[in-house]
Formats: structure tokens, sequence, C-alpha cells
């Protein structure tokens, strides 16, 4: 069974049961590491892999080929994308100071995306200016050296940003939870729609679960992919971003996705979706 995840922790952390073969009953796996802007655009390819890690914010474009599995992604409270700019005086602090300005974005395809625009809706008046897509490890770079005004950045740099300089203008994951008393919906997990999505879900179920039972059995996996983050950096990443959704979406985590993607769909930024499709 062919799958494509990216290297970060939490997926490596969340998929090295079945990998290494210790789910019972589970395929063989070919994987594909992918950061998540390519393994969007293999879900909307003509022969994408049978199952993928893609962003929340791509769904609207892949639901005729693909399902949304209830568990193996990545939702969660406390660990939303943020904003970051240079400068640190009370000017610069204030939203308003994107308007008209160059700011970088790891994808189009992405809830981070979605969730900056949703808040530079409500808070940047008349809109920012120049959105400039670069592959995640150039944004804070770029910021510190002045080639854009602002990152849109997520993962570990939660961490990492203060070593860059760089000073926090939002947290969207923290305006998104204040505006909607919901989880961040992020990264999903999809199949494809003929194959047997019970048995998958719960092959994934099962090597979360083995995960979580044997914490030390995915370390050395899990560094190998980490990108030369610190073991500490690398284990706040998975403990920010495995947690309770990772095994089921619940309630919660199906209306979190059912908010993004309808407000996402009225400000034009994606397709308008049957939400019937999400289950």
């Amino acid at each position: 069974m062919r799958i494509a995840f990216s290297p970060c922790p939490n997926d490596t952390f969340v998929f090295h049961a079945w990998v290494h073969g210790l789910v019972p009953g589970a395929p063989r796996l070919d994987v594909l590491y992918a950061d998540i802007d390519i393994t969007n655009s293999l879900a909307a390819s003509p022969n994408g892999p049978d199952v993928l890690k893609i962003s929340y914010a791509a769904l609207p474009w892949v639901l005729s080929e693909y399902a949304l599995l209830p568990c193996g992604g990545a939702l969660g409270r406390g660990c939303g994308p943020l904003v970051l700019t240079k400068s640190s005086t009370s000017k610069t602090k204030e939203p308003a100071m994107l308007s008209g300005r160059r700011v970088a974005v790891p994808s189009e395809r992405s809830t981070a995306y979605l969730l900056f625009r949703l808040w530079a809706a409500q808070h940047v008046p008349g809109g920012v200016g120049e959105i400039i897509v670069m592959p995640f490890h150039e944004i804070m770079p770029a910021v510190r050296d002045g080639l854009v005004d602002a990152g849109l950045v997520i993962h570990e740099a939660r961490f990492t940003y203060p070593s860059y300089g760089l000073n926090l203008l939002v947290d969207l994951g923290s305006w998104w939870e204040a505006d909607t008393h919901l989880p961040i919906p992020l990264g999903a997990i999809i199949a494809r729609r003929s194959l047997d999505l019970e048995a998958i879900a719960g092959w994934i179920r099962a090597s979360v679960e083995y995960a979580w039972a044997n914490p030390e059995s995915s370390r050395e996996y899990v560094l190998c992919h980490a990108q030369e983050l610190a073991p500490e950096v690398a284990q706040a990443h998975i403990d920010l971003y495995v947690n309770k959704f990772t095994a089921n979406l619940g309630e919660d985590g199906y209306a979190a996705v059912t908010a993004l993607l309808s407000r996402a769909a009225e400000e034009g930024l994606v397709p308008k979706v049957d939400l019937a499709a999400l289950r």
C-alpha cells in the first residue's frame, strides 16, 4: 500500500508501528516522505498514493476520490500557526501594520494560510499585500533578513523563532480557539474511497496506540527524519500534535473541520464542500 506523509515528528511517531510491521494484519507500506505542499499536490494528481497526510485546507479539491479518515491526523489546541515579524516596536505589533505588506507563507493550500486569511479579513484594513509562497525552512530567515515584512510559520517554529530575532504578531491558533471554541484542524489523513476505509482507519489507530504504549520504540525513527531537530524539540512537537484527536476526530474534531471549510468557502478561499462527504 502506497502512503505519503511528512517527515515531521508527529507523523513519523504516528506511523512508526505500521511502517515497521508492528500492526497485526496491516499490509506493508511503501512510504514517500514529503512536505505537506507536495502531498497536497499528490492527492490532486491522477495516480496519487492510497493514503496521504494532507492539509485540511486541501480537502475540498480531493473529496471526490479520497475520504477523510477519523484518525491519524493533527488537530489540537495551543498549536496553531504564527505570524512573525522582525521589528518589535509597539506600532509594528498592531495587525494593521500588515496592510499592503509582503507576507511569506508555506502554501496557499494549507490550514495555516486559511486561518491567516480569515484572521486578516477581520483585522487588517484593506488586506495584506503580496503573498509569497516559499519553502517552510526559508520563511524565518526571509523575515529576519528583511526580504518580506512578515512570515506565516507552523510546527517547530513555535519553539525556534526567537533564535532568529523575530517577534510574534499573532498566534492564529489562539485567535481561532477564542473565536470558535474549537480545536485547530491542521493535517488530515485521507484514503482512496475504493479501499477498505474501516480497515485502514483501524490500522492507523493501532499504530497510534502502539506509539503511545511504547514511546521509546519510535525515537530513533523519529529523530532520523526530524530534519536535525534537537530531541527535546522533536518531543515537544509530538506532545503538541499527537493527542486525543489523533485517535478519534470526535464531534469537536468534525465541527472544527466544518467550521474552517465553511468559513473559507464564504471568503472564496476554497470550493464549497458537501459537508456530508466529510464523514
